[in-house]
C-alpha cells in the first residue's frame, strides 16, 4: 500500500516519528515489498548479506527514494548503489530489528537497570550477522529522534531512530560503521520545534573542545592486570587502613614541552612513580568528565561517561588506572551530580522538555552557579546518575569517588532566600528526594563493589552522612564511606594564620575539633579549594617572616599527619608553591631546586611513609579509642600533645609547639616508662629546620618525660619499650 505523501515529506523532513512503518523490507500480500533512501543513486539492487541478488529497486523521487519488491522473507538486505560510474554499498538499517528487548523496557521504565550503559548510548556491536552501531536514546517527549553524523552528512533525513513508545527510548542499528565517527541526536520537541543537535547523555568518548559532538568508541579496554589491587580494597576495613590521598587537576599538575596537556600514558610515567615515591597511597583526580570550558576545572561537566579529549582516549585512561594499582595507588575521582551546566548541546532541555532537570526555577535553578538541578525525584534521572557511578567502577576500576557539593544538593533552601525555594511535603527544607538519591547511589555501588570508597564533600552539620544507607535505618543517613572534615580545614588554617603571639588566645581552634572528631569518618582536606580565587597558597597562609612561613608550614602538615583523619593534600602544596594555583598553567617545580621547598617536599614524603607504616597512626583515625589527650590546655606555650593508639601496636605521642620559642624541656605525663624514640621531628635540618631535637630518643621514669619542643614544630615519639 502507498503510505501518504505527508509521510514521505516527513520523512525527507527528518520529522517522521515511525521510520521503520515506511522504510526497510516488509511483507506484503504479494510478497516482501522494500523502500529505501539512498541518495546519491541513480539505481539500486538489493542483496541478501550473504550476496544473493534479491531485486532491483526503482527510483520513485528524485530527493533518493527507492522502491522494489525482493525475493524471498523479509530480513537484513544490503543495496548495490550505482550512480554513472561510482558504485557503493549500503547496507540497511531498516531491515533489522530492534536490540533492546522486553526486559530492557522493563527495567528502564522501573528505573532500576543497572547496566543502563551497556543498554543506551553508542555500542558497537555485531547484530544479526553485521557488524556496526547501535545507538540508543531516552527522549520520551520528543516527536521524533535522529541520528546525525560525519557517517549521513548530518543530515536528520537519513537516519530516524524507532521510538519504544512505553519507556521513551529511541534507537536505531547502523550497520558498518565503527569507532571514532562523530555523531549526535537531533530531536523534535513535543512542541514541533527541533532542538540544537544534542551530544549522547551516554557518549563514551566526545570530540576535544570547542567541537562537542559525541564519538562512537568502546570505553576502557579489554586486559587488566589489577585483581590483586581491588582484592585488597575488598577484604579489608578502609577506616582502618592508611588513606593519604594526592588530589591532581590533570590539566596542570605538568605540561609537555609545547606547555600542552599530557596524555594519560605520558602522566602514568610521570605521576604514578612520583606519587608512590612521595608515600600517597591514592590519587583523586578533579572531575576527568568531558567538559567544554577549561576554567570549569572539570566541576561543569557535559559528558558524565566520557574521559575528556583533553589527554586521549578513554583507553588511556584506563591504563592509566591499571598501572596506578599495580604501582600499589588507588585512584579516586570527583563525581558532580551537583553541577547540570546548561551548554545547549547537553541535557538542558533534553528533548525539548525539562527533563533530566527541575522545570520550576525554585528547584531547578541554582543561583551560585547559574546552572540548572537534576530532577533527584525522577526515576529515570537517579537512574541516569547512579548508573554513572556503577560505570566508572565497573568499567574503569575506580577504586572511589568523591561527591562534590553534597550540601547543596541536601538542602532545598541552599544559597537562596525567603520565597526562592518551595518547601518539601513536611515544610521542612530538606531535599529528600536528592537524599534518597544520594542513599541509592551508595547503596548501588557498595552492593556491586565491594571495597570502593565513597567520600563526601559536605559542608554542614547533616547527621549520618558517613552511616549506612539501609533501607530499615534512618532516613537522614546518606551511606558514604567518608566525609570530608570542613571544619578541621577551617579552624586549623585560620590558627596558623595568626601572629604567634596571638595563638594563645585562640587555642580551642586546634582542640575544638576533636570534640567531633570520630561523629563521622572523616577525610582531613587540603584541597584545591583553599589555594584559589585569591586564598594563596598554604605556604602564603602561614604567619611570619620567610623562615617562619616554611617552619609553620611543615610544622602544619606534622599536626595533620599526626592528627585522626585520613589526609588529602592538593598537588604542589607537598613542596609549598608559593603561586596561587591555576588551572591555565603547570605546577612552579622549579621550586624544587631551592633547599627549602625540597626540604618540605621530604618532610610530606616522609610522614608518608611513616603514617603507613604505624597502625598507631591511622588503624584507628576514626574511633575515639585511638586518641588520648596528653595536654590540650597550655594555651600560654600554644603546646599540643596527644597520643595516637591501636591495640597490640606501640603508641605514637605528638608534640606540636606553636610558637617560635624553644621548649628545652617540657615536662609532661606519658602513659609507659622506658624509651620513646624519635620518629619524627620537621625542625629537622634536612627538612630546612634548625635542627634542635632529642637525641634520637627520650626516657621516662615514672610516667614523667622531658621533651625538647623545637620552635615552630611538630614531633612525634614512637614507644619502643
Amino acid at each position: 500500500m502507498k503510505p501518504p505523501q505527508e509521510a514521505i515529506e516527513a520523512l525527507f523532513a527528518g520529522r517522521q516519528a515511525d521510520p521503520f512503518s515506511l522504510l526497510g523490507p516488509h511483507e506484503g500480500p504479494e510478497g516482501t515489498f522494500a523502500r529505501a533512501l539512498l541518495p546519491g543513486a541513480e539505481a539500486a539492487e538489493g542483496y541478501s548479506l550473504q550476496g544473493a541478488k534479491l531485486g532491483k529497486l526503482k527510483r520513485v523521487d528524485d530527493r533518493g527514494l527507492f522502491e522494489g519488491k525482493l525475493r524471498g522473507k523479509p530480513k537484513p538486505v544490503k543495496y548495490r548503489c550505482t550512480a554513472g560510474e561510482h558504485e557503493w554499498w549500503v547496507t540497511d538499517p531498516y531491515s533489522f530489528g530492534p536490540v533492546l528487548g522486553p526486559l530492557d523496557d522493563l527495567l528502564i521504565a522501573q528505573g532500576t537497570h543497572f547496566r543502563l550503559f551497556d543498554k543506551l548510548g553508542a555500542h558497537l556491536i555485531e547484530h544479526e550477522g553485521v557488524h556496526g552501531v547501535h545507538f540508543a536514546v531516552w527522549a520520551p517527549n520528543a516527536r521524533n529522534v535522529s541520528v546525525v553524523g560525519d557517517f549521513n552528512d548530518w543530515n536528520g533525513a537519513r537516519h530516524p531512530m524507532r521510538g519504544r513508545v512505553d519507556i521513551g527510548v529511541w534507537e536505531v542499528f547502523i550497520p558498518d560503521i565503527a569507532d571514532w565517527r562523530a555523531y549526535k541526536y537531533r530531536i523534535v520537541g513535543p512542541d514541533g520545534v527541533e532542538q540544537p543537535l544534542k551530544a549522547d547523555p551516554f557518549a563514551f568518548a566526545s570530540e576535544l573542545r570547542p567541537k562537542t559532538a559525541s564519538l562512537t568508541a568502546r570505553p576502557a579496554k579489554p586486559d587488566w592486570g589489577d585483581e590483586a589491587h581491588r582484592e585488597h580494597w575488598r577484604e579489608v576495613d578502609p577506616r582502618r587502613e592508611a588513606i593519604s590521598i594526592y588530589e591532581v587537576h590533570p590539566g596542570s599538575w605538568q605540561r609537555d614541552g609545547n606547555d600542552w596537556f599530557l596524555t594519560w600514558d605520558e602522566m602514568a610515567s610521570r605521576l604514578i612513580p612520583y606519587v608512590a615515591d612521595m608515600g600517597f597511597t591514592h590519587i583523586e583526580f578533579l572531575p576527568v568528565s568531558e567538559h567544554p570550558y577549561d576554567p570549569s576545572w572539570g566541576y561543569q561537566t557535559t559528558g558524565l561517561y566520557a574521559p575528556s579529549a583533553r589527554f586521549g582516549s578513554p583507553d588511556g585512561f584506563a591504563r592509566f588506572v591499571d598501572g596506578a594499582h599495580q604501582a600499589g595507588l588507588g585512584v579516586l575521582l570527583d563525581w558532580v551530580p551537583a553541577h547540570f551546566p546548561t551548554d545547549e548541546h547537553g541535557l538542558a532541555k533534553f528533548d525539548g522538555t525539562a527533563l533530566y532537570e527541575h522545570g520550576d526555577p525554585k528547584l531547578g535553578f541554582h543561583p551560585d552557579w547559574n546552572t540548572a538541578i537534576y530532577n533527584f525525584g525522577r526515576r529515570e534521572v537517579r537512574s541516569f546518575l547512579v548508573n554513572n557511578a556503577l560505570f566508572w567502577a565497573e568499567q574503569y576500576h575506580v577504586d572511589g569517588l568523591r561527591v562534590d557539593a553534597v550540601a547543596s544538593m541536601l538542602y532545598r533552601d541552599y544559597s537562596r532566600e525567603e520565597g526562592e525555594w518551595i518547601p518539601n511535603e513536611d515544610g521542612g527544607n530538606e531535599n529528600w528526594e536528592a537524599v534518597e538519591f544520594l542513599r541509592a547511589m551508595n547503596r548501588a555501588v557498595h552492593r556491586e563493589h565491594p571495597g570502593i570508597l565513597t567520600i563526601a564533600e559536605e559542608s554542614t552539620s547533616w547527621p549520618g552522612v558517613s552511616e549506612p544507607a539501609f533501607d530499615d535505618g534512618p532516613r537522614e543517613n546518606l551511606g558514604f564511606g567518608f566525609k570530608w572534615n570542613m571544619g578541621f580545614m577551617h579552624d586549623t588554617l585560620q590558627y596558623m594564620a595568626r601572629d604567634p603571639v596571638h595563638r594563645k588566645h585562640h587555642h580551642d581552634e586546634i582542640t575544638f575539633g576533636l570534640v567531633y572528631a570520630f561523629s563521622e569518618n572523616f577525610v582531613l582536606p587540603l584541597s584545591h579549594d583553599e589555594v584559589v580565587h585569591g586564598k594563596g597558597s598554604l605556604l602564603n597562609k602561614m604567619s611570619g617572616d620567610e623562615w617562619q612561613k616554611f617552619a609553620n608550614l611543615r610544622a602544619y602538615f606534622g599536626l595533620m599527619w599526626g592528627y585522626p583523619g585520613k589526609k588529602l593534600l592538593f598537588m604542589g602544596q607537598e613542596f609549598a608553591q608559593r603561586h596561587e594555583w591555576s588551572e591555565e598553567r603547570a605546577l612552579d617545580w622549579h621550586l624544587l631546586d631551592a633547599p627549602a621547598h625540597e626540604g618540605v617536599r621530604r618532610l610530606v614524603r616522609d610522614l608518608n611513609h611513616l603514617y603507613k607504616a604505624k597502625p598507631a597512626l591511622h588503624a584507628r583515625d576514626c574511633e575515639s579509642e585511638g586518641f588520648e589527650w596528653l595536654v590540650a590546655d597550655d594555651a600560654d606555650a600554644s603546646v599540643f600533645a596527644w597520643l595516637r593508639k591501636c591495640p597490640g601496636q606501640p603508641p605514637v605521642a605528638v608534640f606540636c609547639n606553636m610558637t617560635p620559642m624553644t621548649h628545652g624541656c617540657y615536662g609532661l605525663n606519658l602513659p609507659h616508662d622506658g624509651v620513646w624514640a624519635e620518629v619524627f621531628n620537621s625542625d629537622a635540618q634536612e627538612y630546612g629546620g634548625s635542627g634542635q631535637g632529642n637525641m634520637g630518643q627520650i626516657d621516662v621514669k615514672d610516667r614523667w618525660g622531658c621533651v625538647t619542643l623545637p620552635p615552630l614544630s611538630t614531633i612525634m615519639l614512637e614507644y619502643k619499650g
